[in-house]
């Protein structure tokens, strides 16, 4: 997820830089004092947030990075009582949730998990999120080629935050600071941040189809690979 003063501009660029069409647009988030995008990307999401109001955590993390940047990675992981097991004993703390049949939403406190603020969905079935729009609400539509294949999160304590995310998704231990998901097919790569209001999503790999090279978008690098 991406956060952004203006959501036009950084919509537009994703559009033309990752060939993206065609967003959700969620009233929810509004709850928030935001406003948002959501581009569905092969089976995965590319989303930006705005604020709308002042005093929002969006607009906060956009004062601490001095503009538009990367802001929360969301998972998908299965289980809700293992997942909530790993997080008390983690001393994780949940600071907002919700629950419906088809998804369970817990996001975390940002001190806890250092790097970006982390979202964690259990799906029902597996493979929808009705974050992404109706057809993602407990099913799973036909979509296209490409996907998200990495992250880089740029941390004061690199080793640190790659052993509490491995904790807070049930992985094991990273032994060269890469976390490996989906067998291997995403990975989460943690680097030193330059500075204390450095530290958060600094790259994103991602396959799309027409495009390769990097870009950067809202802050953020995109690695662009074909597909």
């Amino acid at each position: 997820m991406l956060a952004a003063r203006h959501l036009a501009p950084v919509a537009e660029q994703l559009e033309t830089a990752l060939g993206l069409r065609d967003p959700f647009r969620d009233a929810g988030v509004g709850h928030f004092g935001l406003e948002n995008a959501v581009y569905a990307l092969g089976d995965t999401f590319v989303e930006i947030v705005s604020p709308t109001r002042e005093e929002t955590a969006a607009g906060r993390q956009l004062d601490r990075r001095g503009g538009d940047c990367g802001y929360m990675v969301m998972f998908e992981l299965s289980d809700a009582v293992a997942v909530r097991t790993r997080l008390s004993d983690a001393g994780v703390r949940v600071v907002w949730e919700t629950s419906h049949e088809d998804i369970v939403d817990l996001h975390l406190h940002p001190k806890d998990v250092p790097g970006a603020i982390v979202a964690l969905d259990v799906t029902e079935p597996v493979g929808s999120w009705r974050w992404g729009g109706p057809q993602w609400t407990a099913a799973i539509p036909a979509y296209g080629a490409g996907g998200l294949r990495s992250l880089t999160i740029a941390s004061a304590d690199p080793a640190g935050a790659a052993g509490r995310w491995s904790a807070v998704l049930g992985l094991d231990g990273p032994p060269d600071g890469v976390l490996e998901l989906d067998g291997g097919a995403q990975q989460i790569r943690f680097v030193e941040a330059a500075g204390e209001h450095e530290q958060g999503i600094v790259a994103v790999g991602v396959d799309v189809t027409g495009a390769t090279g990097a870009v950067d978008i809202a802050g953020v690098r995109f690695d662009r690979g074909g597909s």
